[in-house]
């Protein structure tokens, strides 16, 4: 949901939307941690392990982008999701086929969107990866 919300910002005022997705995904990020605790993670305790790797994640990425990458929008935009599905699909080598199906296919939903989709890229992105990662929530519930 934080995704679609984001990337629907993103294409309503991308000038002003600047910076701001970082507040956007840091809502993401509370409400994960929220979720786990109330779900009874880790036998109630504060899920550390999980902060630390958003953390990680976010500072490897922090580092591509601004450090190595200087990146534009539009390979932000691509950058950012894949940096996490690839998480996804190294969690599925662990975690079950499921985790790695999420993580290649919405990758391979963003290639070609960044390739194909135009100036429609960012209303793209957030089918992409805002509904793409609602219905793989649904699909993980189920399995």
């Amino acid at each position: 949901m934080v995704d679609l919300v984001r990337d629907v910002l993103i294409m309503a005022a991308p000038k002003q939307f600047g910076p701001w997705w970082f507040v956007v995904d840091l809502c993401g990020v509370a409400g994960t941690i929220v979720l786990l605790r109330r779900a009874g993670a880790a036998a109630g305790r504060f899920p550390i392990r999980i902060l630390l790797a958003f953390a990680a994640f976010y500072a490897f990425g922090y580092l591509w982008e601004h450090g190595l990458g200087h990146f534009g929008s539009r390979q932000e935009m691509a950058f950012w999701p894949t940096l996490f599905l690839f998480g996804y699909t190294v969690a599925g080598l662990r975690l079950g086929a499921a985790f790695a199906a999420i993580g290649l296919g919405l990758t391979a939903l963003i290639v070609a969107g960044y390739f194909w989709a135009g100036e429609a890229f960012p209303l793209w992105m957030a089918g992409a990866t805002g509904l793409g990662f609602i219905l793989c929530g649904f699909w993980m519930r189920r399995a």
